[in-house]
Formats: structure tokens, C-alpha cells, sequence
């Protein structure tokens, strides 16, 4: 009786440890890749291997998250912003945490050699760059760059899960969404710039300032709108599809015309809000530009 009531809240629990709703940010991408390589393939919609798609990028996503968590831990005891996270207040234990986490590598490893051999042989070099992450703010001051190569990653794995085969196509997409999730990590690290640089904790706004975090994070999003162009130019993308991208530069406009060097009280809205639209208002007028073309459900 006691496990069924304690067990809910440990997963509840769990779930806020690793933000599970954030899966916004890279899972559409991921989508994208993988119903443009359909389209080139047989032009069909193959809802299962989408489904394991699905389960390999939240499964992956949520075992970097927890085995974050874990490594800074300590980091966050000592970060107001992030004292009240489920590892530092006890709500959840470090034991659960890497239970949850192994649970999450077993299902991305066991979704990954359903779709198919090369996806297998891929899996474990798509980790690496997950636990590095958390280890970068103690040695560089570019932790940003580890973590958009562990986005770039998702892209191309949703293209190699449909081909079976490598695409360079992927490659300009995922260096696309690396390199804009890697731009506004800059502009969220800057609220921890006082923090980080009492703790020891190395980023870019904390060596270089935040004036040029925010530059940094406005030529990266610039690259990131050039890259979506070079990957709109090399897949054949339709009227809606660059729609789609006039969106996402408005959308990038936006958010840096309200984050300032000097004025951070919007950047919560910037992060979440603008970031999250990006993703989806992309993912969206790409389904209706390959539908357009041809796709079918």
C-alpha cells in the first residue's frame, strides 16, 4: 500500500527533475528531418518508425537531463535560481534520479535497434556529448558549443532513422537547430552571471559579460536562419516552408529586440515562449509544405 502511493510521486517527481514539456525545443526538428526523408524515400507517412523516433528523442532527452541534474547538483545548491531544484530539496533521491536516467537509456537504446542497424551503431556516440555537457562549465568557458553538438544530434538521427543511411541534408538542419539551441543557452546563462562567476562556474557571460553573450547569441541565431535557408535550398522546399522561415526570423527579431545587455526582466518569455513557438510554427509550415508536395498520410 505505502509503494503504490509513494511510487506516483516519485515519477511526478522525476518528470519535473528532467522538464520533460521542454522536449518543445528539439523534437520538432527531429520530425522535421524525418518526414522530409520519407517524402524523399516513398512520399508516405510511416507512423511507426515516427513513433520510435518519438521514443528515441524524449528517451535520450530525458537520460541527459536526469544525468544533469545529477553532476550539478551541488552547483545548484549554491544557485538561488536553482536551489529548489528536485535533487537539492530531497524530493527526489540521487539513486531514483540515475534509475530513471538508465531506465530512459534503455528505452532509447531499445528504440534505436528497432529502426534499424545503423541507428544501433550510432546510439552510443549520441550520449557522449550528453554527459560531457554538464562537465563543460567546469573546464570551459563554451559549455553553449557541447551542448548544441548534443542537439545537432536529433536532426540526423531523425533522417537516419527513415534512410538508414547518412545525409548531409540532416547535417546543415541539426548544425541549424545546434547552433540556435547553443544561442539562447548564452541568453539564459546570463541571469546566473553573478552566481557562476562567485562558484567558479565557467560560461560565456560570466568570462567575456553579458553584452556579449547577447551578441554572441544574436550571431548565432544569424548563422541559424542562414543554415534553415541552405536546408530550405537543398531539400526543394515549397512556399509554406519558407514561410515558415520568414516566421522564425520575425520570431528571432522579437526576441532579441525584448533580451537586452541591460535589461534581462524578459528573458524568462524570450527563452521559453519565443523558443518554443520557433519550433513548432517551423515543424508546422514544413508538414504542410511536404503534404502540399506530395507527402501522404
Amino acid at each position: 500500500m505505502t509503494t503504490a502511493v509513494i511510487q506516483p510521486g516519485r515519477t511526478r517527481a522525476f518528470l519535473r527533475l528532467v522538464m520533460i514539456e521542454h522536449s518543445v525545443f528539439a523534437l520538432p526538428f527531429a520530425y522535421i528531418a524525418s518526414l522530409t526523408a520519407m517524402y524523399e524515400w516513398d512520399r508516405n507517412i510511416h507512423w511507426g518508425r515516427l513513433l520510435l523516433v518519438t521514443v528515441c528523442m524524449v528517451g535520450l532527452r530525458t537520460f541527459a537531463m536526469a544525468v544533469n541534474r545529477i553532476i550539478d547538483r551541488e552547483i545548484d545548491a549554491r544557485n538561488p535560481r536553482t536551489a529548489h531544484r528536485e535533487l537539492v530539496t530531497g524530493a527526489m533521491s540521487v539513486r531514483h534520479a540515475w534509475t530513471g536516467a538508465l531506465i530512459a537509456l534503455v528505452v532509447f537504446l531499445g528504440a534505436a535497434a528497432l529502426l534499424n542497424p545503423l541507428c544501433l551503431a550510432l546510439a552510443p556516440v549520441a550520449v557522449i556529448p550528453m554527459v560531457v555537457y554538464p562537465y563543460g562549465k567546469r573546464f570551459t568557458n563554451f559549455p553553449q558549443a557541447i551542448l548544441g553538438l548534443a542537439q545537432a544530434m536529433g536532426p540526423v538521427g531523425g533522417w537516419l532513422a527513415i534512410s538508414g543511411t547518412w545525409s548531409w541534408k540532416a547535417v546543415v538542419l541539426g548544425l541549424a537547430v545546434g547552433i540556435w539551441i547553443g544561442g539562447f543557452d548564452l541568453i539564459y546563462a546570463c541571469q546566473d552571471v553573478e552566481t557562476d562567476r562567485r562558484i567558479g562556474v565557467k560560461s560565456v557571460p560570466a568570462r567575456f559579460g553579458i553584452p556579449a553573450a547577447i551578441w554572441g547569441a544574436r550571431a548565432c541565431h544569424t548563422i541559424t536562419t542562414a543554415l534553415f535557408v541552405w536546408y530550405a535550398l537543398a531539400t526543394g522546399a515549397g512556399a509554406f516552408f519558407w514561410l515558415g522561415l520568414v516566421v522564425v526570423a520575425g520570431a528571432f527579431v522579437y526576441e532579441h529586440s525584448i533580451v537586452r545587455p541591460h535589461d534581462l526582466s524578459r528573458l524568462n518569455r524570450a527563452f521559453f515562449s519565443v523558443n518554443g513557438f520557433i519550433g513548432i510554427a517551423l515543424f508546422v509550415c514544413a508538414l504542410l509544405d511536404l503534404l502540399v508536395r506530395g507527402l501522404s498520410v
